[in-house]
């Protein structure tokens, strides 16, 4: 059963090791540092707005959970925070709720609990003929297409015919009166494909990659044949370079998740052209402890992004993306080889 996969999914997540070995590529990402800031650093400007909704900070809690009747506690607590904190919320794959309406719930008390925030809803790629029941189950600002190849080829129930996503993707964004957004999920996206998307008409892209949950892993622990799952647990574009590749290939607003676990990769992420970042592991985790353990992480994560941002002489984000970084080792190789440009990044200030 879909929903007894979805509580699987939340308890080797919350419970085992299923993070990548390698790591995000933010480590090669140096931010220059300003002597002379010339900001104050308790009046920085966080605010953002993202596919039409003003938002108090650009972070969004990524696709987690929905689908079993456990995760409505979970959801429930995400969703005030959410609503409080005036952030953005993923809600997990919908598949379940479409085809058994009494799981619904898991998803409604999102929106319950947080009227006014910027609410994303979420199915899968091979189930896109499904994104209009999705989309009228609640009152959502956006769906996202979740593209998961990695976890379709590991998983022994996964779908592993991909042909013609493209093209239903483009008649989804037709069909849809919300914004959509195509997102991976954990595995990152390239710049080809960021571009391909962009044609299909999807309004924005959340890269996903490499370096926080691999679903490879998490279909290892589920799978009898461990060795396909151990093989490719490391595949992937890591977040870093796959943030820099679809900045640097396309218009629409760009989220990036994958392994960002505190303020200052998210203020990195933002320095290379991401519009908000996502995180979906550490918030299920905090989750677990209580509402007063969430708004304490997530105090604590601002606190981290103004720190930075008041180092570099950043008093807004528009004035972040301005600031100087430098893009060292295996990320800076990767993005070369690939092509992209890593010095437009180190005297932007000056131009």
């Amino acid at each position: 059963m879909i929903s007894d996969r979805k509580l699987e999914h939340l308890l080797l997540c919350t419970h085992s090791d299923v993070e990548y070995h390698k790591k995000t590529g933010f480590k090669d990402v140096e931010l220059v540092h300003k002597a002379l800031p010339e900001v104050n650093q308790e009046e920085i400007d966080l605010s953002t707005s993202l596919l039409g909704k003003k938002m108090d900070s650009p972070i969004i809690i990524t696709a987690i959970t929905g689908g079993h009747p456990s995760s409505v506690e979970v959801n429930q607590k995400l969703a005030r925070v959410a609503e409080k904190l005036n952030i953005g919320l993923g809600l997990g794959s919908q598949r379940a709720a479409v085809e058994n309406p009494e799981l619904a719930s898991t998803y409604t008390i999102a929106r319950e609990e947080a009227p006014e925030a910027l609410l994303i809803g979420n199915i899968g790629a091979p189930q896109m003929e499904q994104a209009h029941e999705a989309g009228e189950m609640m009152d959502l600002d956006a769906l996202a297409i979740h593209l998961n190849p990695l976890q379709e080829a590991i998983q022994p129930e996964g779908d592993v015919d991909t042909r013609g996503y493209l093209e239903n993707i483009q008649k989804t964004v037709e069909e849809m009166n919300i914004p959509v957004i195509a997102k991976e999920t954990g595995a990152g996206i390239s710049g080809n494909d960021a571009l391909s998307l962009e044609k299909a008409g999807v309004q924005a892209i959340d890269v996903a990659g490499a370096g926080g949950t691999s679903w490879a892993a998490v279909e290892t622990y589920r799978s009898q044949d461990k060795t396909m799952g151990e093989l490719y647990w490391d595949w992937g574009i890591p977040t870093a370079a796959s943030t820099v590749e679809v900045s640097q290939s396309v218009q629409i607003p760009i989220i990036s998740s994958g392994g960002i676990r505190n303020g200052l990769e998210a203020v990195k992420a933002l320095a290379l052209g991401a519009d908000a970042v996502g995180m979906a592991l550490p918030v299920l985790k905090a989750s677990y402890l209580g509402e007063e353990a969430l708004f304490k992480f997530f105090s604590r994560f601002l606190e981290e992004i103004k720190v930075a941002m008041f180092l570099v002489g950043a008093g807004n984000l528009k004035e972040l993306q301005k600031t100087d970084l430098v893009i060292q080792g295996k990320t800076r190789e990767w993005l070369q080889e690939r092509g992209y440009n890593t010095k437009i990044y180190a005297r932007r200030s000056s131009l």
